[in-house]
């Protein structure tokens, strides 16, 4: 396969194949293999109990350094489906941060979002829904939507 540069928007009808470096905005749907690294350009800081807003969450990466016992609330289905472009399949990962955080910091789900069978099922895994404070206080949610205002929300890490 030849490699070929441009320096303007690509799009293609049927897929890319290959490589991906440097950096990528808009959305980007299939697959992309590579090293597995993924890099977050902005975080959010969420440092009391509040509700977060789509463009927070959106960003992918929300820390705590809070003392304090922290809840964030995830935004409806309806706004963070509208502020990630999302439709039926759409799946976005959420990291929770909270090493620099001296308290558990605890996600809740708000309308339109809901738990997961496995959440459900095991709620001591793919349920939890705290974050330790400290280093472990790493977290990985994932938000499958079924519809561009309604999404399935899991911890898978």
């Amino acid at each position: 396969m030849a490699s070929t540069t441009f320096s303007g928007p690509v799009t293609s009808t049927n897929g890319f194949v290959g490589d991906l470096t440097g950096n990528v905005t808009g959305n980007v749907t299939g697959n992309i293999a590579g090293t597995g690294r993924v890099t977050h350009a902005t975080t959010a800081a969420i440092n009391a109990t509040a509700t977060a807003t789509a463009a927070e969450v959106a960003t992918g990466y929300i820390t705590s350094t809070s003392a304090a016992a922290t809840a964030i609330t995830l935004p409806t289905g309806t706004l963070l489906g509208a502020a990630l472009g999302a439709a039926k399949g759409t799946i976005f990962n959420l990291y929770i941060d909270n090493t620099g955080g001296a308290s558990t910091v605890t996600i809740v789900v708000a309308v339109n979002g809901i738990l997961s069978t496995a959440a459900a099922d095991t709620p001591g895994s793919f349920g939890d829904l705290t974050v330790a404070s400290g280093v472990t206080g790493l977290a990985r949610f994932t938000l499958m939507f079924s519809s561009a205002t309604a999404y399935v929300f899991t911890r898978t890490a």
